[in-house]
């Protein structure tokens, strides 16, 4: 499998990230050992999570870096895996805390879970106006120092403040934010596109994209409203159902039906093939998913099918 550079890392990374929100949510140990076997069985190496995790079911949170932790020393691959986690969501603390004392608090936690003596990539998961961006960053310097985290990254920064992160890190000599996490997909393109590609781009970050799929809605099976209750992320498909997100549908048809594969594998195509994504995030919560997001990293768009996608999925 070819593997890409992410960002200013050393970390070598497959074409696809596994998202580990399902683990402990809606496939329990079992199922999610079955996925990981087959996902790194297909070549793959990159899964990330967080701490809180599926804390929204259990409220607890932890459940999915357990799992991987417990799938890890079960196969003796820690090794083999670029593994990412995040930190900063309310785990019963009652807010996003991402100062220096709770970060290093968490990642002792996060360690313990995932049974290892290191993260590959730790990410602030959510960014909290009222803290300085110097205090997260002055705690991954010292985890980094003691080894526990080779490099950080961030998720959902608006462009000001990750920007401001960036100026902070190289004017006080902190690390630098290497990997950034943001929401974009075919629908949700705007954002990224306008504001925080260039600043990714030009620092040369690496991009993990979330919502990969828009909550499956790029999968195809979301059509109407009473497609909805087809699973417990159903809900938050409804946003998409209008007349911009059926033209992309369309269009995922008629790739789909040209490449022979399943409309997700077309959706996380066209993000592959986009020069500033490293890797998108997806998850799958079945052997017949996971083949959907293997295959996209198999199909090769042409520049007519990417204009094509970008024409129907134009946001001005």
């Amino acid at each position: 499998m070819q593997t890409r550079k992410l960002g200013n890392t050393d970390l070598m990374v497959g074409p696809l990230c596994f998202g580990g929100n399902v683990f402990g949510w809606t496939i329990d140990e079992e199922k999610s050992f079955e996925i990981l076997n087959a996902f790194t069985d297909a070549g793959f190496n990159f899964i990330d999570t967080a701490d809180v995790y599926s804390r929204w079911k259990s409220g607890i949170g932890g459940e999915s870096e357990t799992i991987i932790g417990k799938w890890m020393k079960q196969k003796g691959n820690r090794d083999k895996i670029i593994l990412a986690t995040k930190v900063g969501m309310d785990m019963g603390q009652g807010k996003t805390d991402v100062t220096k004392k709770y970060i290093l608090k968490a990642v002792e936690d996060s360690l313990r879970r995932l049974q290892t003596d290191h993260i590959d990539l730790y990410q602030t998961h959510k960014d909290d106006l009222d803290t300085p961006v110097e205090e997260a960053l002055e705690a991954y310097a010292q985890l980094i120092k003691e080894g526990k985290v080779r490099y950080a990254g961030c998720t959902s920064f608006n462009a000001s403040r990750l920007n401001s992160a960036l100026q902070t890190s190289k004017k006080l000599d902190l690390p630098l934010y290497t990997c950034f996490q943001p929401l974009y997909n075919l629908y949700d393109r705007e954002e990224f596109e306008k504001k925080l590609e260039p600043i990714c781009v030009e620092n040369n970050l690496g991009v993990i994209t979330y919502f990969s799929l828009c909550a499956g809605f790029l999968s195809g099976k979301y059509r109407s409203e009473a497609d909805l209750s087809k699973s417990v992320r159903g809900a938050r498909v409804k946003v998409y159902l209008n007349k911009r997100g059926y033209a992309i549908l369309k269009g995922l048809d008629e790739l789909s039906n040209k490449y022979k594969v399943p409309q997700s594998s077309i959706a996380l195509a066209w993000l592959i093939a986009r020069p500033s994504v490293t890797a998108p995030i997806a998850s799958a919560t079945s052997m017949e998913q996971l083949n959907a997001l293997i295959k996209g990293t198999h199909v090769n768009l042409t520049s007519e099918d990417i204009k094509l996608l970008n024409g129907i999925s134009s946001y001005d």
